[in-house]
Protein backbone atom coordinates (compact mmCIF):
# COMPACT_ATOMS: atom_id res chain seq x y z
CA UNK A 1 0.00 0.00 0.00
CA UNK A 2 1.11 3.57 -0.25
CA UNK A 3 1.55 5.44 2.08
CA UNK A 4 2.27 9.49 1.28
CA UNK A 5 5.64 11.18 2.56
CA UNK A 6 4.09 14.72 2.17
CA UNK A 7 2.93 15.54 6.05
CA UNK A 8 0.32 17.27 4.90
CA UNK A 9 -1.07 14.16 2.37
CA UNK A 10 -0.01 11.59 5.18
CA UNK A 11 -2.46 13.74 7.60
CA UNK A 12 -5.28 13.55 5.16
CA UNK A 13 -5.16 9.63 4.51
CA UNK A 14 -4.39 8.83 7.84
CA UNK A 15 -7.05 10.46 8.94
CA UNK A 16 -9.68 8.90 6.31
CA UNK A 17 -7.76 5.16 7.52
CA UNK A 18 -8.74 6.16 11.22
CA UNK A 19 -12.13 7.64 10.60
CA UNK A 20 -13.36 4.58 8.14
CA UNK A 21 -11.01 1.56 9.41
CA UNK A 22 -9.31 1.83 12.62
CA UNK A 23 -10.37 2.34 15.69
CA UNK A 24 -6.40 3.15 16.84
CA UNK A 25 -3.55 4.70 15.93
CA UNK A 26 -2.20 1.81 17.22
CA UNK A 27 -4.03 -0.46 15.01
CA UNK A 28 -3.49 1.69 12.16
CA UNK A 29 0.26 1.28 12.73
CA UNK A 30 0.31 -2.85 13.45
CA UNK A 31 -1.78 -3.12 10.55
CA UNK A 32 0.10 -1.28 8.04
CA UNK A 33 3.69 -1.93 9.48
CA UNK A 34 4.07 2.11 10.26
CA UNK A 35 6.47 3.45 13.00
CA UNK A 36 4.14 4.97 15.36
CA UNK A 37 6.79 7.13 16.72
CA UNK A 38 7.47 8.26 13.35
CA UNK A 39 3.93 9.35 12.07
CA UNK A 40 3.46 11.24 15.47
CA UNK A 41 7.17 13.11 14.57
CA UNK A 42 6.25 13.53 11.20
CA UNK A 43 2.63 14.90 11.80
CA UNK A 44 4.01 16.89 15.05
CA UNK A 45 6.55 18.89 12.81
CA UNK A 46 3.90 20.42 11.25
CA UNK A 47 1.88 20.63 14.13
CA UNK A 48 -0.73 18.33 14.71
CA UNK A 49 -0.94 15.73 17.53
CA UNK A 50 -2.84 12.34 17.74
CA UNK A 51 -6.00 12.55 19.63
CA UNK A 52 -7.18 9.07 21.35
CA UNK A 53 -10.59 10.17 22.41
CA UNK A 54 -11.41 11.35 19.30
CA UNK A 55 -9.32 8.93 16.79
CA UNK A 56 -7.86 11.47 14.89
CA UNK A 57 -4.83 14.08 14.43
CA UNK A 58 -5.81 17.56 15.24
Amino acid sequence: MYIPSDPNMLLSFLNMKLRDEYDSLDSLCDDLELDRDEVENKLGAIGYAYDERKNCFR
